[in-house]
């Protein structure tokens, strides 16, 4: 499948999203063999001049195999114009995170996407979105809700707590790391509340982030570094700092 294009006024954003929260795919089934891609975007921390100044961004894909090991990873950098807001994230991120999963080898069997899903005003928001747009089962894992709302879950890892939106189970809050804030899940691409959570807490090897979007924002976060000729951050991915040089 060709890249496509992605909606560039809010109205039109507005009217897929609303075509695409109303259509209910056919569920995908996890099986805990799949390769588990992640994807992050970094922003710079240098703004341009003036309010409407383009931002430069970094999108990483990331993709783990069996017990963990890195598959396959591909960095993207471009301009964004659309600067944030709340249920437009498609707006800012869509199209190059697209690029990002594209530029891999092959797609992963799941991916997780920092955005929501299914807690989304429209039901749509860009975890689904591009899933949608790839063909690929996502969740959405972000660290608070959007519009849904449900209880803090029990304090081991494991528990979680369901996230309703006028009434429906749209996500569940996690716990995946003892003392750590949980994690939002969401529903997304062909992925109903209970499979995102199971490949969530899958993913989860012992930090509060799963592994996947761990080491997307991690390398997204060093390119940015060095492309902006500052110090990279710590290595909060430790041995995995050598994605840097392949």
């Amino acid at each position: 499948m060709e890249a496509q294009a992605w909606p560039r006024a809010p109205e039109e954003l507005e009217a897929l999203q609303r075509r695409l929260g109303g259509e209910r795919p056919a569920p995908w089934i996890a099986t805990g063999a799949e390769r588990v891609g992640g994807a992050f975007v970094a922003f710079s921390t240098r703004r341009g001049r003036g309010a409407e100044a383009a931002e430069r961004a970094w999108a990483v894909a990331v993709v783990l195999g069996k017990g963990g090991a890195v598959e396959d990873r591909s960095v993207v950098a471009s301009e964004v114009e659309a600067g944030y807001r709340a249920g437009f994230l498609a707006l800012r991120e869509g199209a190059l995170l697209e690029r990002a999963i594209r530029a891999l080898e092959r797609p992963p069997d799941v991916l997780l996407v920092n955005a929501s899903g299914r807690d989304h005003p429209r039901r749509a928001g860009l975890a689904l979105h591009l899933g949608a747009i790839l063909g690929v089962p996502t969740v959405g894992v972000t660290d608070r809700p959007l519009v849904a709302t449900g209880g803090e879950p029990e304090a081991q890892v494991g528990s979680s707590e369901a996230l309703l939106l006028d009434g429906e189970v749209v996500g569940f809050r996690v716990r995946t790391r003892s003392g750590s804030r949980p994690v939002c899940v969401h529903a997304a691409w062909r992925t109903e509340p209970e499979t995102a959570r199971a490949v969530v807490l899958a993913a989860a090897t012992g930090a509060r982030t799963p592994e996947p979007i761990r080491l997307a924002r991690f390398l997204a976060r060093s390119v940015r570094a060095r492309d902006e000729g500052r110090s990279p951050p710590g290595r909060e991915a430790g041995e995995r700092a050598d994605l840097l040089s392949r």
